[in-house]
């Protein structure tokens, strides 16, 4: 049996679960393809797991405790997990905020608010006052800067995914802010696009009915792992990997692709905007 090596539990509680189901792991003589067999999930995404980068998903937890004998230990132990929280972010939003570092497709649908991984500091101030009013300085603060650390994601040092979003474009006319940070916001979006970390879509105002219209949906795929739906609400949001309900979502979201404009026209749409906003007009 291997030694059993001590992991500091208090730095990191996905670490030290992770530590854990690599020693029973080894001590059961099963290499990671061996323990992966037979799950959704790949040798890549159960080592990122044992080395405290990625959380374990409670399907994989009844996987392992089935393969491993230990009474259900990880599947509760996922609770554990789920309860270190990253600051700033609320715990429905956890899975995601994790999922999106390690996936190979992100299809953004933002009908009402322009995506959190986009938004410039003043934009996402605008929105945790609106949505906290009674919040303090330090509560705010942490929540804007959480929303502006997702960014990392397009980092030209980071594995970026392939970040596609489809905005409506009530988002460019609705100012929310001052002119010019509305421009500044607009400017942002587009120079992602630019540097060709991004592709943005734009659905006109006047397009008539078109898919997914009664609220916002991130689908994210992975080259280890099944894929993943998320949809929010104000105050609540719900992650589903259910492959029929991920299929119909995924379908749902090329034929707003469609409807959508060009990349092309999208871009010089926004940027239409923000150098409106620059001039202190409204965009028309």
């Amino acid at each position: 049996m291997p030694a059993r090596k001590d992991v500091d539990g208090s730095a990191s509680v996905p670490a030290f679960y992770g530590a854990e189901l690599r020693w029973k792991r080894e001590a059961a003589g099963l290499t990671l393809r061996e323990t992966v067999e037979g799950s959704y999930f790949g040798e890549t995404y159960l080592s990122e797991i044992e080395h405290g980068k990625r959380r374990m998903p409670v399907e994989l937890a009844c996987h392992v405790d089935r393969l491993l004998k230990t009474d259900g230990y990880f599947e509760r132990r996922c609770a554990d997990v789920r309860k270190a929280r990253r600051a700033g972010h609320a715990e429905y939003f956890e899975r995601i905020l994790e999922a999106e570092k390690h996936a190979d497709t992100i299809e953004d649908w933002a009908p009402t608010l322009i995506p959190g991984v986009l938004q410039t500091a003043p934009y996402g101030r605008a929105l945790v006052l609106a949505e906290h009013p009674n919040a303090t300085e330090e509560e705010v603060e942490e929540k804007v800067n959480a929303r502006l650390a997702r960014a990392c994601l397009f980092e030209s040092d980071h594995k970026t995914p392939e970040f596609w979003a489809i905005l409506h474009e009530s988002l460019l006319r609705q100012s929310i802010l001052p002119p010019g940070e509305m421009a500044e916001q607009l400017d942002s979006i587009a120079a992602l696009v630019r540097r060709r970390r991004i592709v943005v879509q734009v659905i006109p105002w006047n397009s008539g009915p078109h898919p997914l219209m009664l609220g916002p949906a991130i689908i994210l795929t992975f080259l280890d792992a099944p894929p993943l739906v998320y949809t929010e609400s104000s105050y609540s949001g719900a992650t589903t990997d259910d492959p029929a309900l991920v299929r119909r979502y995924r379908k749902a979201y090329d034929r707003l692709r469609a409807a959508a404009m060009p990349p092309e026209a999208s871009l010089a749409t926004i940027e239409a905007a923000a150098e409106d906003y620059r001039n202190g007009k409204q965009p028309d």
